[in-house]
């Protein structure tokens, strides 16, 4: 089985990474690092730089895609504090069906996409499912939103499988420092308190490994369509502050009602996990 993954180096495409060590795959890996060091993941048979994914040439995309049977796109733009509202989502998701139009030439079998919880509607309190009704607030949602119904009519039409993976709230190794529980650590771990809303908002968090191999088992396995990458459990954002703060015996830290609420902030956010079908 020949994989093709995007945005390999990233903070979820470096777990997918990780978690396809474990498989009867040969990898072709895509990266805008070109620093980066592939030499411990053997089963990579090569790398491809791109300066800008979303850019490149229909000509380099099928070159790319040649003799490859399912391929893993987990490149987007999404830099803390400015990913939601920024208009490189428009070209993200350009690329991305420019991208999928010539996977399909070449012969792909099955093409894996990556969403985001924020495409559901997120105005009712409860959990979940893969088919409960879409709402997109912002450009970030709307270009997913986009890419998903584009993409699942067109290899619905093209006889191609699709698999559409929604990311709720991850965590964990190579989180950036500007995300919530990197900046509690940092904030606890040098002794400074740090300000909070209230806290009471309930989100489904997720270890960004176990993400990873969730990503894995659902491209290699039978799944197609949509597919929640959660934990299925949902805490509050303070409970998990507390949690950490535990482990430094600093709650007293927690500032918590310090900031305002967000009052356009969904009060659940929690996801039914999907099974993962094996092939």
């Amino acid at each position: 089985m020949r994989v093709l993954l995007t945005g390999a180096t990233g903070f979820v495409g470096a777990q997918v990474l990780k978690s396809l060590q474990n498989k009867s795959v040969s990898i072709r890996a895509i990266s805008r690092q070109k620093e980066f060091s592939f030499s411990q993941y053997k089963n990579i048979t090569e790398v491809v730089n791109t300066n800008n994914f979303f850019t490149e040439s229909s000509e380099w995309y099928e070159s790319i895609c040649k003799d490859i049977d399912i391929i893993i796109h987990l490149a987007w733009y999404a830099e803390p504090g400015k990913y939601l509202e920024s208009p490189l989502n428009l070209v993200c998701l350009s690329g991305t069906l420019d991208f999928a139009h010539s996977a399909a030439k070449s012969g792909v079998k099955k093409f894996v996409g990556i969403g985001t919880c924020f495409e559901y509607d997120l105005t009712k309190s409860d959990p979940l499912e893969i088919d409960s009704p879409l709402n997109p607030l912002f450009l970030y949602s709307t270009s997913k939103v986009a890419a998903f119904l584009s993409l699942s009519k067109y290899f619905e039409n093209e006889g191609i499988d699709f698999l559409w993976n929604r990311i709720f709230y991850l965590y964990g190794e190579g989180e950036d420092d500007r995300r919530l529980i990197a900046l509690l650590r940092n904030k606890l771990s040098s002794g400074n308190s740090i300000d909070l809303t209230s806290g009471d908002h309930v989100r489904d968090f997720l270890d960004v490994e176990t993400a990873g191999s969730l990503i894995a088992e659902s491209a290699l396995g039978l799944n197609i369509g949509p597919f929640n990458v959660c934990s299925g459990k949902g805490q509050s954002i303070r409970q998990l502050a507390e949690k950490i703060a535990d482990e430094y015996g600093r709650r007293d830290l927690l500032n918590f009602g310090a900031r305002k609420d967000n009052l356009s902030d969904a009060p659940f956010v929690v996801g039914v996990r999907t099974k993962i079908i094996k092939s």
